[in-house]
């Protein structure tokens, strides 16, 4: 079981992005950074998570460049412009990791963990035992168990999702929530 007061600097903290950082939009894609909403709280919780963990890392499936709908340049963009609002309220993500291929046995595309791996071949340091999954979907929570990593499920957009399943340790309405249980 997770317990949130055993985490130091020797964790690493993963995060889905849409539906986790950022509102997702219902059936579509984020496009552009006017589209790019944060949730209510979460630069002040990915400083707080930054304070605590060693290191924090996204892990994102992102359909729409593989679809053609918008370009790995336009997803950069994005990814550039959130990084330094994050790093304006004091939190630190080192990277991105993106799968954007449409083919769901991809070994990039959660709920496999080709993401995982390449960010431990990135930061050979990082223990999956003392890592943390953070995501709004039942393929982030399974991605994080194959990589053997602690899992917690938002409720921002499929709260139905947040039953008795057994690759969910903890459940919080909202990244902000996870942030201020840390203390």
């Amino acid at each position: 079981m997770l317990n949130l007061k055993e985490i130091d600097k020797t964790w690493t903290l993963f995060l889905d992005r849409d539906g986790v950082i950022n509102k997702e939009k219902p059936e579509d894609y984020i496009y552009n950074y006017d589209e790019f909403i944060f949730y209510e709280g979460v630069t002040s919780a990915l400083k707080i998570a930054t304070e605590k963990f060693g290191r924090l890392l996204v892990a994102t499936n992102q359909r729409g460049v593989g679809r053609g709908l918008m370009t790995e340049d336009d997803l950069e963009i994005i990814h550039r412009k959130m990084l330094r609002d994050i790093q304006l309220a004091g939190g630190k993500i080192e990277k991105i990791y993106y799968c954007i291929s449409l083919d769901n046995e991809s070994h990039c595309r959660k709920p496999n963990t080709g993401m995982a791996e390449a960010a431990k071949a990135d930061f050979p340091d990082i223990d999956f035992s003392k890592s943390v999954m953070i995501g709004n979907n039942i393929s982030d929570m399974e991605f994080g168990r194959n990589a053997g990593m602690y899992t917690i499920f938002l409720t921002t957009t499929h709260p139905d999702h947040a039953g008795s399943r057994a690759s969910i340790d903890l459940v919080f309405d909202s990244l902000d929530s996870f942030a201020k249980a840390l203390h």
